[in-house]
């Protein structure tokens, strides 16, 4: 005997995110490769410009564990991208620093980054278009903002780069 799947009463809101967020992700690591960087790379090189961020403050922006921010910022270094440096603010702590090479490519980087995001969402209609963006910030901001934890933490998708 045949067990009965359950019926379904809503769409797959899981699977539509994570598809879409893992072929992004594709994308942008494809994309990213073609100048040498990681999507982890640009993050830290454009978060790091923005204001004087330590390892730690920018492992957090980019939701990386210890191991992989070292990894990501050792790449950094040495493609001569950036650098660790003391903190102007703080003896005790050490900033990462983007050299000139590094301002250079992170602007190059968000360009990609841009034509990616722009890529899948110009695949959509106007209106549609508009409706996603709102429609995923309101989530962000309101019912999705923050994970809950469980008896079992859930894992992140994995990503490459």
């Amino acid at each position: 005997m045949t067990a009965m799947a359950p019926t379904r009463t809503e769409p797959d809101l899981s699977f539509l995110l994570d598809h879409t967020s893992h072929v992004l992700r594709t994308r942008m690591s494809a994309a990213l490769g073609e100048i040498g960087l990681t999507p982890r790379m640009h993050c830290v090189l454009v978060h790091a410009l923005e204001e004087e961020r330590t390892q730690a403050q920018l492992a957090e922006i980019g939701d990386m564990d210890k191991t992989t921010m070292v990894v990501t910022v050792d790449a950094l270094e040495k493609a001569d991208l950036a650098e660790r440096r003391p903190s102007s603010t703080d003896r005790r702590a050490r900033i990462i620093a983007v050299t000139e090479k590094g301002a250079k490519a992170a602007q190059e980087s968000q360009k990609i980054v841009d034509h990616v995001h722009e890529s899948a969402l110009g695949s959509l209609p106007d209106d549609e278009r508009e409706i996603l963006i709102r429609a995923l910030n309101r989530l962000v901001k309101g019912h999705l903002e923050t994970p809950v934890d469980g008896p079992r933490p859930a894992r992140r998708a994995r990503q490459k780069g």
